[in-house]
């Protein structure tokens, strides 16, 4: 029997799980103070996955107000919709719009990793879904523990395989993603999943249940037991390999019924037959109706009964927290009912009312006629207690600055040289992908126009005009250890220079930011410190924060994993024709290096491979103004068809690029080192640096683009149509040898 209303005033006294909920007791006592009486069990079922850290952003809300400030417009005009809605949406011109979101879906990817990848994918497509969109792509940040740990060996390709599954049979394109290996991710892998989608303007959606008599239906996949308290609850405690009670179900993914979803979302908007339009996904139906009926003019009455169900056993707060997946809410008029339910049916998408908008600021929810919620949804979606965690600059962060990478020995001889360069190739962080990537479908639907390995991500969103955008997820938490402010401007940096070497204008930021637990103060200095950091660095790039992602608890036992902050920048493109290859193309073509080079070693690939992991000193300062340089000549050049091949330099500093350039464009290149030393003009991580690749007939106007906008530029070589890698009078590398040491880590730790 249900507990009802009228019972919860009856019996003020009666014992509730609130603790095992994940609730505080003061937060229980707020939650009957707003009531005025004990909450039902279906009430408390609500508060508990509503106002849980992952739903609620309780612990970091207050620095997540600090985006607000920023200026709400990109380099295109306005945002079309911002922090606070499903995704942002950006203008890109010929009356299309283009929304994109990054998401986590990390403890649920622990517990079982193929299904909690694959229903991360899940969700954040249909969060670009509810915007009124067309998903085009999808993008991937992975994180792991080292490569050769047992763990690892389990969790990396049931991940692999569920972004792989989900996303291909959804026929959406992986363009592209980062994967990182590190110590403090075994036992709590991250997974964050970035979707993309695009609109006409007329067709933006928001989740707004507005016009009394208007009916909810409940569209997609019967709820299940599957997921109940699933991301709500992993992602909002801390987590421990050991113990039931901290693993409830992972939701179970259906792509062809996302798919199918998708077809039938896209073909509702287009009839015209939907006023509103909410997703499900964490907290499941708590969620959909309280933030639809937040944000409308009326309030909600729900029957419970209504809902399909997989499991007919399932309790009705067990109904209310199930995050089973490819579900959706609509609020549609009682004149357009029978043409949606026409269009589902047509698709093969059950679909049943399970309520309508009511007059008045009530959520109320029936369990067979009888009254079971009767909240304020405000209270429910949005009146989560802002927890002001105690914040402590480390008390360990000195001595590890002091420790400085720049300090430690380097050599000058050229065969040690070229021993350090191929040890970066082929450690665990920059040896090749392909073991991952080569599982994901990268050009279906036929408008990828670049993908892994490149820096960015392209997609063709107009076929008349070419019109395209352009994306690139990235993080680098060794740098954020160090100085997670500094850190997180040069995760913003290296995303925002990732898009312009491609070609592409960076216009707009979403973030997934990834910290250890709010209880530990030293967690959230780093992250107030990575807030503060974004902010500044997108006010001075000019370019608008618009949603993301704040996944806390990430540790395992007292060990927290290092601060990952996670950058996808969004770029735009107006004509892909244009694009910008990151390999080396044509032999003969002159090599030269953009950007000024310093001794900055702190964090790098250099330290952490030649140096047995060590960690110390401070990060590469960012280099805002130069990156804005550096983005304003690349964008320039691309528009002339200058460039051969545009690479950033980022982890592995030159040697990588270099690395990398070849490898993927099978042809050598031989140059000569600008004056300096050559382990830090090999190695050294300063940030606003590309290497670029250019026919002699356009040198002389690149050059002088370059010297227009002040960007350093140093002639390195050129193009060899050779099976080397030649750095004049210090080393040779075979790139055959080269690449079958390259390519063999990956698959090597994943076979045994």
């Amino acid at each position: 029997m249900a507990d009802t209303v009228e019972n919860a005033r009856n019996t003020p006294d009666l014992g509730q799980p609130w603790a095992e909920l994940g609730l505080a007791e003061d937060e229980y006592s707020r939650i009957r103070k707003i009531l005025g009486r004990r909450p039902t069990g279906g009430e408390l079922a609500m508060y508990s996955v509503m106002w849980s850290e992952h739903c609620s952003y309780k612990s970091s809300k207050i620095y997540l107000k600090k985006f607000g400030a920023l200026p709400q417009e990109t380099p295109r005009g306005p945002l079309m919709a911002g922090i606070g809605d499903n995704a942002g949406v950006v203008d890109i011109g010929h009356g299309l719009a283009v929304t994109f979101k990054a998401e986590s879906h990390n403890h649920p990817s622990y517990v079982e990793p193929h299904q909690g990848a694959a229903t991360g994918v899940g969700g954040i497509v249909r969060d670009i879904m509810a915007m009124g969109a067309r998903p085009i792509g999808v993008m991937n940040a992975l994180a792991f523990g080292p490569l050769n740990a047992p763990d690892t060996a389990r969790v990396l390709p049931g991940v692999v395989s569920g972004v792989g599954d989900y996303g291909n049979c959804l026929g959406l394109p992986t363009i592209g993603g980062q994967t990182l290996f590190d110590p403090t991710y075994y036992g709590n892998p991250l997974v964050n999943a970035l979707c993309v989608g695009v609109l006409r303007h007329e067709d933006l959606q928001f989740a707004k249940a507005s016009g009394i008599g208007n009916l909810v239906v409940l569209f997609g996949a019967a709820t299940g037991g599957d997921g109940i308290g699933g991301a709500s609850i992993l992602a909002s405690e801390s987590f421990e390999s050991e113990g039931e009670s901290k693993r409830p179900s992972v939701q179970v993914g259906d792509p062809f019924m996302e798919k199918l979803l998708i077809e039938c979302t896209l073909e509702l908007f287009n009839a015209g037959v939907c006023e509103a339009l909410q997703d499900f996904g964490a907290a499941g139906i708590s969620c959909a109706t309280s933030e639809l009926a937040s944000a409308g003019d009326g309030g909600m009455h729900v029957e419970l009964d209504l809902v399909p169900l997989r499991d007919p056993n399932l309790a009705p707060e067990e109904i209310l927290m199930s995050e089973s997946q490819e579900r959706m809410a609509a609020v549609v008029t009682p004149a357009n009912l029978e043409r949606f339910m026409e269009i589902c049916e047509h698709w093969d998408v059950a679909a049943t009312v399970i309520g309508e908008v009511t007059d008045g600021d009530r959520l109320l929810v029936d369990w067979h006629g009888e009254r079971i919620v009767d909240v304020d949804p405000h209270t429910v979606a949005h009146d989560s207690p802002e927890l002001h965690m105690p914040v402590a600059r480390p008390d360990w962060i000195d001595p590890l600055n002091a420790d400085h990478a720049n300090n430690l020995p380097r050599s000058n001889d050229g065969s040690e040289l070229a021993r350090q360069v191929t040890a970066l190739a082929v450690s665990s962080n920059l040896c090749d992908r392909s073991w991952i990537t080569d599982q994901y479908d990268r050009f279906v639907r036929g408008n990828t126009v670049l993908a892994q390995p490149e820096d960015a991500g392209m997609i063709r969103v107009d076929e008349e005009s070419g019109l395209g955008i352009a994306l690139s997820l990235d993080a680098n938490p060794r740098y954020t250890m160090l100085n997670p402010y500094l850190g997180a401007q040069l995760a913003l940096s290296e995303s925002y220079r990732n898009v312009a070497v491609a070609g592409a204008t960076p216009v707009a930021v979403t973030d997934c930011l990834n910290y250890g637990s709010p209880y530990d103060p030293n967690v959230m200095w780093q992250f107030s410190e990575t807030i503060l950091g974004l902010v500044d660095g997108c006010r001075n790039l000019e370019v608008p924060v618009t949603g993301g992602n704040v996944s806390l608890h990430n540790r395992t036992g007292d060990r927290s994993i290092r601060p990952t902050p996670l950058v996808g920048m969004l770029g735009i493109i107006d004509d892909v024709t244009t694009r910008i290859p990151a390999s080396f193309a044509h032999p003969g073509d002159a090599v030269l290096l953009l950007g000024e080079t310093r001794l900055e070693l702190g964090g790098s690939a250099w330290e952490d491979v030649i140096h047995d992991g060590h960690l110390g000193g401070m990060p590469p300062m960012p280099k805002l103004a130069a990156e804005k340089a550096l983005a304003a000549v690349m964008a320039a050049a691309a528009g002339e068809g200058l460039l051969s091949s545009a690479h950033d330099l980022s982890e592995g500093g030159l040697s990588q690029a270099l690395v990398e350039a070849c490898l993927d464009g099978r042809v050598g290149v031989s140059l000569t080192l600008p004056e300096g030393e050559p382990s830090v003009m090999l190695f050294s991580e300063t940030p606003a640096r590309a290497l670029v690749s250019l026919p002699g007939t356009a040198y002389q106007r690149f050059t002088a683009l370059c010297a227009e906008h002040r960007v350093p530029v140093a002639r390195l070589g050129e193009v060899l149509d050779s099976g080397e890698i030649e750095v004049q009078g210090l080393f040779t590398l075979d790139l055959d040898e080269l690449r079958t040491a390259w390519e063999a880590p990956i698959p090597a730790a994943m076979e045994v």
